[in-house]
This record gives C-alpha cells, structure tokens and sequence, in this order.
C-alpha cells in the first residue's frame, strides 16, 4: 500500500459534467462521482476533527450533485466548489487515492 501512496501523484485531471478522472502516475485511473466526493468531504463541518468520524448524513447530499468548479491547491490538493453550495472541503491526492472506488482498489488490503 505503501508504494500506491507514494503514487498518489496525477498524471491528469479531467472534470466532465458527471464525474471527476484522475490518471495517476503510475497510470492507474480513477473516476469519482461528484455525490461521492461530496459525501467523503474532509472539512471540519462534514467530519469531527478529532476522529475523523463523518458528520454529513450520505443521505442529505442529492442525488444529481455536480461541481461547478474545480480547483488545485497547491501541488497537494483538488478543492471542489459544489452545485450545494459547500466548498470548504481540500481533498489531497493521497486523500483522492485511498478512495478510489475501482474494484481493485476496493478489494485491496490496507
């Protein structure tokens, strides 16, 4: 696991209407629903500070979600401006790939 996060460096970004991709540097890809990514926001309002634990109930964020803006921070981090109006999430590459939902990142151990 060690070396995938030492990979968590992307190649390419790509923001369509529906989904966020990301081409990692290692070639892997991701690609992320913006209902996902708002749903595993890792702000202080969305996630307790202390444990981590989520606050935002998955359920409340609508279905048809998008992103109207999306914006790097750094040479770290991706931070979304949300159809919802929530923007205060920083989402770092490491972050972005340890949630990556592909089948073979899901049945990876950690």
């Amino acid at each position: 696991m060690d070396e995938i996060m030492s990979n968590a460096h992307p190649k390419q970004l790509q923001k369509s209407d529906t989904e966020f991709k990301i081409v990692w540097q290692d070639g892997h890809e991701s690609a992320f629903s913006f209902r996902s990514l708002r749903q595993e926001c890792p702000c202080a309002v969305c996630r307790d500070e202390w444990t981590g634990k989520p606050l935002l109930d998955p359920e409340s964020v609508p279905k048809d979600l998008g992103v109207k803006k999306a914006e790097l921070v750094g040479n770290y981090a991706v931070a979304f401006l949300f159809s919802d109006g929530h923007s205060t999430g920083i989402y770092s590459f490491q972050a972005l790939r340890g949630l990556c939902p592909c089948t073979t990142c899901k049945t990876r151990p950690k």
